[in-house]
């Protein structure tokens, strides 16, 4: 079963994959013909104009985009936190609805086999290519930075790192969810709306003190980026919330998939 499920998921973790490394292989290829000295003088006035919330929002406040490696840790950065959220929300919301969609479920349910078993292939399927993508977008800008210049390469891993604590949270979420739903008409739309608002959260509290709040809300707290380039270490706390929230989702998914009407 769970050479089925690699097979079942490896076209969309093909075309989620391809998406981020053709984005990141045509930035570095661009990134060294557009830094002339006249772009560089531009881009520092430029950053002048802007509110100093905005820049702290993408980290310009402490990182310049004068080079590829200084554009990957702002905005570079925050594409791949948005896309391997979004692909890690789907494969948690659709992992279970699918089977349920295609009514493989029904066939499924009259074979010797625990629903418990069949949750716990489909999480290993899932996590193994959540951690995939992670590693294949760090090797190709690894190689890619490498060949454009110098960068700190232990501050890169870690950075590297980090997309994986929020997309575990947002996998077991959405498996969460999906235990609760009958069809998979609903799911896109839920995922992406977790995805979307818990990414607005986390840049609106960049925005004002007053609003600092609403960080919490956010998984994206999680990567703590921001954290990594001032201290080139990851925030424990943050390794352990996003443990304890992910083995809290996939716990309550493994009671509700049991209790579950699958037929």
């Amino acid at each position: 079963m769970i050479k089925k499920e690699f097979k079942n998921n490896l076209k969309s973790f093909i075309i989620w994959s391809s998406v981020l490394i053709v984005m990141f292989v045509l930035v570095f290829a661009i990134y060294p013909f557009i830094l002339t000295d006249e772009t560089v003088e531009s881009l520092d006035e430029m950053m002048k104009v802007f509110p100093p919330e905005l820049l702290k929002t993408f980290n310009m406040d402490i990182t310049s985009i004068n080079t590829a490696y200084g554009w990957l840790k702002s905005e570079g950065f925050m594409f791949i936190l948005l896309i391997t959220g979004i692909y890690s929300s789907f494969l948690g919301i659709n992992i279970l609805l699918k089977e349920e969609s295609d009514k493989t479920i029904e066939y499924l349910s009259f074979l010797p086999i625990k629903r418990c078993s069949i949750l716990t292939k489909k999480i290993i399927v899932s996590l193994t290519y959540i951690l995939g993508i992670a590693l294949l977008i760090g090797v190709v800008n690894f190689i890619a930075l490498t060949i454009s210049g110098d960068f700190n390469r232990k501050e890169y891993l870690l950075l590297i790192i980090s997309p994986i604590f929020p997309s575990i949270v947002l996998f077991s979420l959405n498996l969460l969810i999906s235990t609760f739903l009958k069809s998979g008409k609903k799911s896109i739309g839920i995922s992406l709306g977790i995805v979307f608002i818990s990414y607005l959260l986390s840049m609106l509290s960049e925005v004002s003190e007053k609003v600092e709040g609403l960080k919490y809300l956010s998984v994206y707290t999680l990567a703590d980026v921001r954290h990594i380039i001032e201290f080139t270490s990851i925030s424990i706390p943050c390794i352990v919330i996003s443990i304890i929230l992910s083995i809290v989702f996939i716990t309550f998914s493994y009671i509700r998939y049991n209790k579950k009407e699958l037929v």
